[in-house]
């Protein structure tokens, strides 16, 4: 694309890391696409004006009706295509007017396409359809279309034909245009500038045909699809006498627009070709200015106020969206007028989609405009984070290049380099008035476009320092990783103070460790997750009894108490002050000589002073069982599901020097001991954390799952519903769908037009499944469904493990695989 429209003037090369939108060199290494990249060109190129493109680059003049007769600016996202970035998929989708799906002719539709796809009518995008490697052998485009159908729900509406050879091996010589009813032949091995047109009567010679047979079939077929959507289509095939073939281009292209703009989309062009060999690509440039629509025809941007009002920015900006409540009514049209001078001062809102921090350039701000122009040194209010500021550079990206620009206008993609603030997601209104105090409307000081949702991480990793000296660093280095990727998180672990860093998949963090120690030059090492398990009592202890007794800065402090420890069975009887610790442990104090306000319930005994109020007491016990239980008698892991009975007697236990500090100490002490009279008696048992994991597959792995979830994985099936994300039918009646004949597929020429399983046929399992099984579980699960499996998991509870399993647990944390 970007050489055809004049923008580069070599065509780069996936395989030789020669690409301009593919420029960080993990990109290049690997051959993927990482991060998205936006530039900009013109389709026709601004050379050429006047003139449609395919008169540009065949030198045959056509109906300059046609949106491509003139030139456009087209602004394109190139995004990654592997599920560990979806979340960058995701931020281009939010911000896009119409998107082209690349698919792979051998491949198919797969199983990342069903899921963008599914993204993308989330987002009521437009699509178009390009079937590419149709140079490959096992090529089949039409099993592909069928998939089309089967798999994501919509209609094929076949606007262009893959053009084979014959004889020669069946090598693609070109690709027929069944809107325009003609053929395009590109020259074998050359830059696909030299092509030669061909109208249906002209075939001859060729000598195809068959070719030229086809091409009718295929224009009759589009014809009647669109019929069946479109009535003013219907209106045109009257009008042509009933003849498919005499149906106007231009009265087809409008149909196409107009089918594609419906919501929810329900039919697809799709056009053919081979990138490799640079076949097919004008015709889908075409295609993309002709059917996709501009920034003026696409929906009206979804906004939210502060007030909780929700609408359409334009008819926030038209005054039609009420901003906030008016409770007088005699204050109602002071309040209107208000809010009209408030939207006066707005000049531009947009939507910061993504950050990303460059070496040379610092912080990169890319941005959306979605209404009125952003200009160099403009006042910038963030509605997100209710701060302002100043704009003062503006650029344009081209891949990794860019160029300043004095203003942005509407629909239009920049960066805002310098901002020290804004984030992904975050809503950037332009205003006049004082920079420091934001706009004089709080309609749109409140104003916030439709946010981008983070996918929730499902893999995690540790992350250490190589000396304390760098931890400081780190910590920096994983803000400004968290700011580039929301999809990444970081957390600290409170038992083991461990860093973990989570994500989207294996690759995904691999690249993110990579960005941090090769690019932010962190000495850190990246190792693997440390499951948190704890320990739990299995008898009672008896009544253990201690005295603290120490002296401490010079000053001897006294105290005691009495405990017992319990495993937690069943309902828990109320006895004395009740408190409840951190993981499920359960502390009763008992004082049964102590009244409520801690005096004496007898002349016998003594009661509490007035330096130790019983509200401070009962706390210092607290704290003190507390600290016992963050660290188990055999293991060392903190203490669960463990009840604590303290018993405190003021005849035995409350001394002239006693101190708070030193009822806490009492208490740590006695606590742990008990524990260890517990564990002498009996072993203590490990329990682990218990995910609660939702998995969604097709139908036909449902089986494979739930058997390895049951017995591999030793987790248990809660339910088995259908995906509600996903539509329950099609609605597509593949056997109805014109797909052409694939003489060259090989084995997958020949397929029924099942077309593979249905994009809802899937299934959802929810199932408790213990952590250390769910580690690295994303790629098995990939294998086990093809790729078309995804889950999401939360922390459900701690279970207490059988002998066996702890026993092969305690082993692997020996490193004794033996």
């Amino acid at each position: 694309m970007l050489y055809y429209s004049g923008y580069t003037r070599r065509i780069g090369d996936v395989d030789e890391g020669s690409t301009t939108t593919d420029f960080l060199p993990a990109e290049r290494a690997r051959g993927i696409t990482i991060q998205s990249a936006a530039i900009s060109f013109s389709w026709p190129p601004n050379s050429s004006p006047n003139t449609s493109a395919l008169t540009h680059w065949t030198g045959l003049p056509v109906n300059l009706t046609t949106a491509s007769s003139h030139p456009h600016n087209i602004n394109l996202i190139d995004t990654p295509g592997h599920a560990d970035f979806t979340f960058e998929v995701l931020r281009s989708l939010r911000v896009l007017d119409g998107a082209v799906c690349i698919l792979d002719s051998v491949a198919g539709v797969e199983a990342q396409t069903e899921k963008v796809w599914l993204q993308a009518s989330g987002y009521n995008i437009p699509r178009l359809i390009f079937v590419n490697k149709l140079d490959r052998e096992g090529a089949a485009f039409g099993k592909t279309v069928r998939e089309i159908g089967g798999r994501l729900g919509v209609w094929p509406a076949i606007c262009g034909l893959p053009w084979w050879n014959q004889d020669g091996g069946g090598a693609l010589r070109g690709v027929g245009d069944v809107v325009n009813l003609r053929a395009i032949r590109y020259e074998s091995g050359g830059d696909g500038k030299a092509v030669r047109v061909s109208s249906l009567s002209e075939f001859g010679e060729d000598g195809d045909a068959a070719f030229a047979a086809e091409l009718r079939k295929a224009r009759i077929a589009l014809v009647e699809l669109l019929a069946e959507h479109d009535d003013i289509m219907v209106e045109a095939f009257l009008d042509a006498d009933e003849d498919h073939l005499a149906v106007t281009p231009a009265d087809v292209l409008a149909s196409l627009r107009r089918c594609i703009a419906h919501q929810p989309q329900r039919i697809v062009p799709v056009y053919p070709g081979a990138s490799f060999r640079n076949i097919g690509v004008q015709p889908l440039l075409d295609a993309v200015v002709d059917l996709l629509p501009s920034p003026d025809e696409a929906g009206d941007p979804e906004i939210s106020l502060a007030s909780g009002a929700r609408g359409g920015l334009s008819d926030f900006l038209a005054g039609k969206l009420e901003p906030t409540q008016t409770p007088k009514k005699a204050s109602k049209a002071l309040s209107k007028e208000k809010a009209q001078m408030g939207l006066q001062s707005l000049e531009a809102c947009a939507l910061a989609f993504k950050v990303v921090f460059d070496p040379k350039r610092g912080v990169l701000v890319y941005v959306r405009v979605y209404s009125g122009t952003l200009t160099r040194n403009s006042n910038l209010w963030n509605t997100s984070l209710q701060l302002s500021e100043r704009a003062q550079r503006l650029l344009k990206m081209y891949a990794n290049d860019a160029v300043e620009v004095e203003t942005i206008t509407t629909g239009q993609i920049g960066v805002i380099p310098g901002l020290k603030f804004a984030r992904t997601g975050d809503t950037l209104v332009s205003y006049t008035g004082n920079p420091k105090s934001g706009p004089s409307s709080g309609a749109v000081a409140g104003l916030q476009l439709r946010p981008i949702v983070v996918p929730p991480p499902v893999f995690f990793v540790s992350v250490e320092a190589s000396s304390l000296s760098e931890e400081g660093y780190i910590r920096e280095s994983l803000e400004v990783l968290l700011r580039e990727d929301p999809s990444l998180a970081v957390a600290v672990d409170e038992e083991s103070g461990q860093t973990l860093l989570s994500g989207m998949g294996e690759l995904h963090l691999e690249i993110a460790r990579d960005r941090l120690v090769n690019d932010l030059r962190a000495k850190a090492r990246i190792g693997s997750i440390e499951i948190g398990y704890r320990e739990a009592v299995t008898t009672g202890s008896g009544g253990v009894e201690e005295v603290y007794d120490r002296e401490v800065g010079g000053k001897s402090s006294k105290a005691g108490c009495e405990v017992v420890v319990e495993p937690m069975v069943g309902g828990l009887e109320e006895r004395g002050q009740v408190f409840e610790l951190a993981d499920g442990n359960v502390l009763s104090v008992l004082t049964p000589t102590l009244g409520s306000d801690g005096s004496s319930s007898s002349e016998e005994t003594p009661g509490l002073s007035d330096h130790l109020p019983l509200p401070a007491v009962l706390q210092a016990f607290k704290n003190g069982a507390a600290a016992a239980c963050a660290r188990g008698p055999t293991h060392g892991y903190p203490i669960h599901s463990t009840n604590i009975t303290l018993t405190f007697e003021p005849s035995k236990h409350l001394f002239p020097n006693t101190t708070l500090a030193a009822l806490s100490s009492a208490a740590r002490l006695a606590v742990q001991q008990a524990l260890k009279t517990s564990a002498a008696a009996s072993s203590t048992v490990l329990m682990e954390p218990v995910m609660l994991v939702t998995i969604t597959v097709p139908e036909d792995s449902l089986g494979s799952i739930v058997h390895d979830i049951s017995s591999a994985r030793g987790g248990n099936v809660v339910s088995l519903c259908s995906d509600d994300s996903a539509p329950t039918a099609t609605g597509v009646d593949v056997s109805r769908i014109y797909a052409p004949p694939d003489p060259f597929a090989g084995g997958n020429a020949e397929v029924g037009n099942g077309g593979g399983g249905g994009l809802g046929e899937t299934k959802q399992i929810v199932a408790r499944v213990p952590l250390k099984e769910m580690v690295g579980y994303l790629k098995h699960l990939r294998s086990l469904t093809g790729g078309r499996g995804t889950f999401t998991m939360v922390i459900d509870r701690f279970e207490r493990m059988g002998g066996q399993r702890q026993k092969v647990v305690l082993s692997g944390l020996r490193g004794d695989y033996g």
